[in-house]
């Protein structure tokens, strides 16, 4: 795999990116991934490469670019419960700050520039976001229906922005939640309005898991929850993008 580290243009700066793509002379689909609130980091630059051993160029952003590159906050190796609420009370804020119109106006940024690359092919391109990511994610699908053909989410609050979200998804949808965020009730009401908005989608919660599961570098780490996030994401993607 070849990795490397860009700088996107969009209205407000230039975010720093994470790119992997496989060593290859192909033109290879394209991934948006958007990572959970602590950032681009070990964890999210090990899951990029190994989404693209499979035949994809990710493109992985800095969404807080606007409060600095790449670390915005400082992490140490393992996000343990004695460090959480600490680098949560940094966290939030940005997150308070990152608003619907900026989500927006940065996913048309972040998917112009990775529809543009040499290395992406032609074609619809995938995204998925992990926590706040999740959410980042719907949003792009939901604003991008003829550019955006698979979309996943994994312990996101999805349901942040009620229905209306959904109606205008066009993409299919994999959300897997984590057992400790949403209850069955809620869970059925979420695919409900799914239901109802006609997307083709799957919506499960992912046994034994806590928010966060799929991070192996935090206390919420779920060795079969990340497993089932491959086995579920990686069919998405190859049943809804041309991987050669």
């Amino acid at each position: 795999m070849l990795t490397t580290m860009l700088r996107i243009p969009t209205p407000d700066g230039l975010a720093d990116a994470f790119a992997a793509f496989p060593d290859s002379d192909r033109r290879h689909p394209g991934v948006l991934m958007y990572p959970d609130g602590f950032g681009i980091r070990p964890v999210l630059r090990d899951m990029a490469v190994e989404l693209a051993g499979h035949g994809y160029y990710v493109l992985v952003p800095n969404v807080f670019y606007r409060h600095g590159p790449t670390p915005v906050i400082g992490l140490p190796e393992h996000i343990g419960e004695e460090a959480r609420p600490g680098i949560m009370a940094q966290v939030m804020p940005l997150i308070g700050a990152h608003t619907a119109e900026r989500a927006r106006s940065d996913a048309d940024a972040y998917l112009g520039f990775l529809t543009g690359r040499p290395e992406v092919s032609d074609g619809p391109v995938g995204v998925t976001g992990y926590c706040i990511g999740g959410l980042l994610a719907m949003r792009t699908a939901a604003a991008h229906p003829d550019e955006v053909a698979a979309v996943a989410a994994f312990h996101a609050p999805v349901g942040a922005d009620g229905p209306k979200l959904f109606s205008t998804v066009a993409a299919q949808v994999h959300l897997g939640h984590a057992e400790g965020d949403i209850t069955p009730e809620e869970l059925d009401e979420l695919n409900r309005s799914l239901d109802a908005a006609g997307a083709g989608f799957t919506s499960e919660i992912y046994p034994g898991t806590v928010h966060g599961f799929t991070m192996s570098d935090t206390d919420a780490f779920s060795a079969s929850g990340l497993r089932r996030h491959w086995d579920r994401l990686l069919p998405l993607l190859g049943g809804s993008l041309n991987v050669g």
